[in-house]
């Protein structure tokens, strides 16, 4: 395992903070875990930072013009024009204020974590005007992962690999707990270093909800392997969170690897660690040094008293992009994408490598021997329960307007534990990586013929396009896809249901779509394939052209009944069809 460079990913997206003009608070020094006569206990799992332990933080000065210029190119996709210097300071204000948010969290005993939509909603993008504000809502997800991929490069620290390769040959599961605002880039960057082998679990606050020193997030981790936190010990680098955290939950031992935010916590804090090391070399000591397995171990504190289950994902009221007061003037092309811009092709292989790569990750955890047979069966009887669901929320709306809010990544795989009989807390915690990875394995797209003439064609005509999709995978199965076919380019923005919590018919996912676009309904088009979805959704929301396409998963019928009862303005075969009639209706 080589040294990792130039790949960031940490919670703190703002500077390092600068020494405190006031004396730093100094805890109490425990004893040395490495002098003669004191051992720690013998831990039965191994959990770790990601920044400050596993990787030290290095920002990059060219981090925020970099950024800068990349936000002013996503902008300018929707028509949307702001210097370079704009957009860096009102980021920079954005991360400052965040930086406030984030220590005023640590002092809260169950604190939640923001969903994407709203660190950039409320932070990074709040004094931007409705349009562009909403584009960069749309895309928050990919927007923090550039974030954490461009202001800082990270470093493998000293004695990880080595450490890492202790645990594995002594049968220590080990797993991380983060803070993070893209748990999907520490990821990656886990994975480019090599070092995503090592780890049964991942647990990071953006992908549960809650976040550190929240004493749960140690526990979802410690569940996930099968152990309980007085079984594990917890390794970090700040005061504030990590040892509070882990004195919360009741871990067998806190350990910090010294950062530039260990000796500087915004505020006193009580608990101090058990031993404090320059770096993860002093953790393999230890470790070595440590008495016999136990499955139980001397707790230094109480645990920390906390609710059973804080609050989860599922639970989350949408964050909706506050569309504008006042609708645009300009016109648009608001598209579905599953059937319309591309239509499925199955291959089962797609699917049977993953359920073996999913197989894999959990036999990282000692004893496990789950197969891929059994994941594949979880997923099928996950999938049908999903069709029920979405059947019988559809009905509630049609009968008496009930909310129509997208399955989360937390309930589906929830499903799939549940019909496996096993691992739910390590389904909660991976389902986000997990549902990214389904969307690009469950089937394969192929671009439906005339989409790209009637992309080009609108974009031509200086309409914005937007993407408006009901999707368990907005990130791994509509915007690859589209990336992959090459016709990014034409894409203004993508507003898919699992990001936004809604799911068509409900007008709010139509409404922000227009919001981004700056149209005016009446001159805007919208072209689906389902009528109860999408012509209804699109009639609810006032957009005046609505244009179902043959060749989806609607039988003819349907369609022509939509486009008798009015819900539907016109039914195509072809997106060249839609080309005519848009050239028509600007010729008139």
């Amino acid at each position: 395992m080589a040294q990792h460079a130039g790949h960031p990913g940490t919670d703190t997206l703002d500077p390092p903070e600068p020494p405190h003009p006031h004396e730093p608070h100094d805890p109490p020094h425990p004893p040395d875990p490495n002098a003669p006569g004191h051992t720690l206990p013998r831990p039965a799992g191994l959990l770790l930072d990601f920044g400050g332990v596993v990787f030290e933080t290095r920002k990059r000065p060219t981090g925020p013009d970099e950024l800068a210029e990349h936000v002013q190119r996503l902008l300018a996709r929707g028509g949307y024009h702001h210097s370079t210097a704009e957009l860096r300071a009102s980021f920079a204000s954005g991360f400052a204020a965040l930086k406030h948010w984030k220590h005023s969290s640590s002092r809260r005993p169950e604190p939640t974590e923001m969903s994407h939509r709203e660190v950039v909603g409320d932070f990074l993008a709040s004094d931007l005007p409705a349009g562009p504000r909403a584009l960069l809502i749309a895309e928050a997800s990919g927007l923090l992962e550039t974030i954490s991929t461009t202001i800082s490069d990270h470093l493998i620290r000293p004695g990880i690999p080595e450490l890492l390769a202790y645990c594995q040959e002594a049968s220590i599961p080990v797993g991380i707990v983060s803070n993070a605002h893209s748990g999907r880039s520490h990821r990656r960057i886990m994975r480019e270093a090599g070092l995503e082998p090592y780890f049964a679990v991942q647990v990071y606050s953006d992908e549960v909800g809650i976040r550190k020193p929240h004493p749960r997030m140690i526990g979802l981790a410690a569940e996930a392997l099968g152990l309980t936190p007085d079984q594990t010990w917890y390794v970090g680098d700040t005061q504030d969170r990590d040892v509070q955290a882990g004195r919360r939950a009741g871990v067998a031992a806190v350990l910090v690897t010294r950062s530039h935010h260990t000796d500087n916590p915004p505020f006193a804090v009580v608990h101090a660690a058990d031993a404090t090391f320059d770096d993860p070399r002093g953790v393999l000591a230890a470790l070595r040094a440590s008495h016999s397995p136990t499955t139980q171990a001397h707790l230094p504190y109480q645990p920390y008293p906390a609710s059973s289950e804080p609050p989860t994902t599922e639970a989350r009221v949408p964050y909706q992009a506050h569309p504008a007061s006042s609708v645009g003037e300009g016109s648009a092309l608001l598209i579905d994408h599953g059937g319309v811009i591309s239509q499925t092709v199955t291959v089962p292989a797609d699917l049977e490598a993953f359920a073996a790569e999913v197989a894999g990750q959990l036999n990282r955890i000692p004893g496990d021997q789950t197969t891929a047979e059994e994941i594949l069966a979880g997923i099928a009887g996950a999938r049908a329960d999903h069709k029920e669901w979405k059947r019988a929320l559809l009905a509630a709306h049609q009968s008496d307007g009930t909310a129509i809010r997208e399955v989360t990544a937390p309930q589906f795989w929830g499903s799939v534990a549940e019909h496996l009989g096993r691992h739910h807390t390590w389904f909660r915690a991976e389902a986000e990586d997990l549902m990214q990875r389904y969307g690009r394995a469950k089937s394969r797209r192929k671009v439906r013929p005339g989409m790209r003439e009637l992309l080009a064609a609108c974009a031509e005509a200086g309409m914005q396009i937007v993407v408006v999709s009901n999707t368990v995978s907005g990130r791994g199965a509509v915007r690859a896809s589209i990336e992959e076919h090459g016709l990014a380019e034409y894409i203004t923005a993508y507003v898919c249901s699992d990001e936004v919590g809604l799911r068509k018919p409900e007008p709010g996912i139509f409404t922000e779509a227009l919001t981004i676009a700056g149209a005016n309904p009446e001159h805007t088009w919208f072209l689906g394939d389902k009528p109860a979805n999408d012509a209804a959704g699109a009639l609810a929301a006032g957009i005046a052209h609505r244009v179902l396409i043959t060749g989806g998963s609607t039988d003819a019928a349907e369609l022509e009944a939509a486009l008798t009862d009015g819900t539907a303005t016109a039914v195509v075969d072809s997106p060249l069809e839609l080309v005519s009639l848009i050239r028509h209706r600007i010729a008139s």
